[in-house]
């Protein structure tokens, strides 16, 4: 995958689709003179770089010097971004709002304080029914404001209706700021530390999720106010892995769009995280069929004009349908099959480099190393977990920790003994600074010590009692984190009967489907 760039003319250009391109041209001619030649220069120059390199860019350029480059992509950028608010204005309410204020100011500015009041009503109804509270704010100010400074003689009462409607606005958006902000900041615990590790963090996340949960949260009714609560309670289960209650409340997510499917248009990106939360909490539980069903649903979901039209919800889309994809043959042991998933996934992963969260690629990658693990090729495990390795983030540390433990299983399973010895002492060391080591995690790595001085007769007994050992912890929550990014019972118990991994994991499929 290439590097990500960091210029945001370069991202912005190569974001761009052909009819935007395009449009951006016609956009130039019709608005702009000669002075503006330069900027097409710039563009179809950097629209033509592969990699952004500003010394090839120059050489390109025979109208602009070095001294002016910066200037002219500034004033570039601007343009571009002009260009796209005339032709994307249709796709988001958000925007054809944004459009109707500016054109109740144009007209207040003229003097036409009736034309603007009509106006911002028109605002108001839309901002209602679309539960956009920051702009039914912005209304009933700009509102306040002509009322205020000029005779309108608008309806009686109607300084006590506006002040009513702001008090009563204000007061819901103050409540769904703290709801938001509680939900992101159980998120961002969760990105940078993944799962409590032990009962002291659990109590840490519990007390501050209650201090911060405003006592009336069950009588809300807003549609922002208890996707905010859902979320919220979404988080909090999933980081004391209580996967009962993660799916619980990613139901309510969904549920939540569904009762009001207009909302689906207007807040995709929550609906897609709401469905991808909703098939990991199914593959958490193992609910095989709901699992299955839920997938078939976001697919369909997937080719709607919805998730088509907008990049940001197309890359969404993919990302989390071919992940759940990719938990699904996993949890099924069809690794084989999964493999033939990855060359799409890489494709679309190199179109999509610049725009896909460093997150999300660190978890596509372990799930792919986990694909080729399950399937038997352990020298591609080992090359995408190196992605993770040598990848150096402050994110999910207890992913960063398991990809160097399967670093490590893959590297035995290869019989790569010399490296063994020393890698065992370095992801000890790592998971350890990480206050990452459960007992399972110490008892592997006691088997992985022990296991290079006894031979292969007596290494099916360690193997066995290593697997006895494990199975006792297969119920206890805060020792199972392991069991949730690796399948280890399933790779001893292929061990202990000599039969492949991907068939082990097959067999419990099956069974549990009966």
């Amino acid at each position: 995958m290439p590097n990500r760039q960091t210029d945001i003319l370069f991202q912005l250009i190569h974001a761009l689709e052909k009819s935007e391109k395009r449009n951006f041209k016609l956009y130039i001619q019709r608005n702009s003179g000669n002075k503006d030649l330069k900027i097409i220069e710039l563009f179809d120059a950097i629209d033509k770089l592969k990699e952004y390199d500003e010394v090839i860019l120059l050489k390109k350029l025979s109208s602009i010097e070095k001294p002016q480059l910066s200037n002219v992509k500034t004033h570039l950028y601007k343009q571009l971004l002009a260009s796209l608010r005339v032709i994307k204005t249709s796709e988001s309410i958000d925007l054809q709002l944004n459009e109707q204020l500016d054109y109740a100011r144009i007209l207040y500015n003229k003097g036409l304080y009736h034309q603007s009041l009509k106006i911002l009503e028109k605002i108001k109804e839309i901002a209602v029914a679309n539960h956009h509270h920051t702009f039914l704010i912005q209304a009933i100010s700009f509102e306040k404001k002509i009322e205020a400074l000029h005779i309108t003689r608008s309806l009686q009462d109607r300084a006590e209706i506006l002040s009513a409607e702001a008090e009563a606005v204000n007061q819901k958006r103050a409540t769904i700021t703290k709801l938001s902000n509680l939900a992101l900041q159980l998120y961002s615990w969760y990105i940078k530390n993944g799962h409590a590790r032990n009962a002291n963090d659990e109590t840490i996340v519990k007390q501050f999720f209650f201090e911060k949960l405003p006592d009336n949260y069950n009588s809300l009714k807003g549609f922002y106010e208890r996707l905010y609560i859902y979320q919220s309670f979404c988080w909090l289960a999933y980081i004391r892995q209580d996967f009962l209650m993660y799916y619980k409340y990613t139901q309510k997510w969904v549920d939540l769009f569904h009762e009001e499917d207009n909302m689906i248009a207007n807040e995709t990106i929550h609906y897609i995280k709401g469905m991808h939360n909703l098939m990991n909490a199914h593959f958490d539980l193992r609910n095989h069929k709901k699992f299955e069903a839920t997938i078939k649903v976001f697919e369909a979901f997937s080719k709607s004009s919805v998730a088509k039209q907008l990049d940001n919800t197309r890359i969404h889309t993919f990302v989390y349908l071919n992940s759940a994809k990719l938990n699904q043959h996993i949890l099924s042991g069809r690794f084989t099959e999964a493999m033939k998933l990855l060359p799409e996934i890489e494709d679309k992963l190199n179109e999509y480099a610049l725009f896909i969260d460093k997150h999300r690629i660190l978890v596509i990658n372990y799930k792919i190393a986990m694909v080729y693990f399950g399937a038997g090729d352990y020298n591609k495990c080992v090359d995408y977990l190196h992605k993770i390795i040598n990848d150096q983030i402050d994110l999910r540390t207890d992913l960063q920790c398991y990809a160097r433990l399967l670093h490590l299983i893959a590297h035995y399973e290869l019989g790569n003994y010399s490296l063994i010895e020393y890698l065992t002492k370095s992801v000890y060391r790592f998971m350890a600074k990480m206050k990452r080591l459960t007992v399972i995690e110490e008892a592997m790595f006691k088997f992985l010590r022990n296991s290079f001085h006894v031979n292969r007769s007596e290494l099916k007994i360690l193997f066995q009692d290593l697997l006895e050992t494990l199975k006792q912890f297969e119920k206890t929550r805060f020792e199972t984190r392991t069991f949730a990014y690796l399948d280890v019972i399933s790779w001893l118990e292929s061990k202990v009967s000599q039969k492949p991994m991907a068939e082990i994991i097959k067999e419990k499929f099956i069974g549990s489907n009966r």
